[in-house]
């Protein structure tokens, strides 16, 4: 199957999956030979700091005990269900594919970690003055904003659909069953 063949939707999941993984490893790589951890570098004072943290446990650090076999089974798990829901989007929409390709690359990015350190790492700080966001990375990013992307497209369909035009009535409310039928 040569690059051509391939169609929008599948181009489109897979540059975004590359993209994001490569990011995603490249960034985590630098941090672990250039930031130690609990030695944070200040980008911007009181805003944002490159960190160099561990997360054994699943999304804020929560359950860190769990064996890494299950983190990684879970995200084999979920990677099956992004890839049937990607058969189910249309051949020609790529903001689907490419809203899906965010999140599949962000779960291969953190599913590398699991392997190969045992743990995610995380490094983006946002300190809000009231409130630290917890540590992050490119990965989580990309799964935020894939996740963002795609409840935003539902959100704009449904309302599309809704608003589409009767052809009876010229509005978007259903006027219900045609006369005599």
């Amino acid at each position: 199957m040569s690059l051509v063949s391939w169609t929008p939707k599948l181009r489109a999941l897979l540059i975004a999956a590359s993209v994001v993984v490569s990011l995603d490893q490249l960034s985590k790589l630098w941090i672990v030979y250039n930031v130690q951890p609990f030695d944070p570098l200040v980008l911007i004072p009181g805003f944002l700091k490159i960190t160099h943290a561990r997360n054994p446990g699943m999304m804020l650090g929560l359950l860190p005990q769990i064996p890494v076999a299950v983190f990684v089974g879970f995200a084999l798990l979920a990677l099956g269900l992004l890839f049937y829901f990607f058969r189910q989007v249309a051949a020609d929409d790529r903001l689907s594919a490419t809203a899906l390709g965010l999140v599949v690359g962000g779960a291969l990015g953190n599913l590398a970690d699991r392997i190969t350190r045992g743990a995610v790492v995380d490094f983006l700080q946002f300190d809000l003055g009231w409130f630290i966001w917890p540590d992050f990375n490119v990965a989580d990013a990309a799964i935020v904003i894939g996740c963002a992307l795609l409840v935003l497209d539902l959100a704009a369909a449904e309302a599309e659909g809704r608003a589409a035009p009767d052809s009876r009535t010229g509005s978007g409310r259903d006027p219900g069953p045609e006369p005599g039928a």
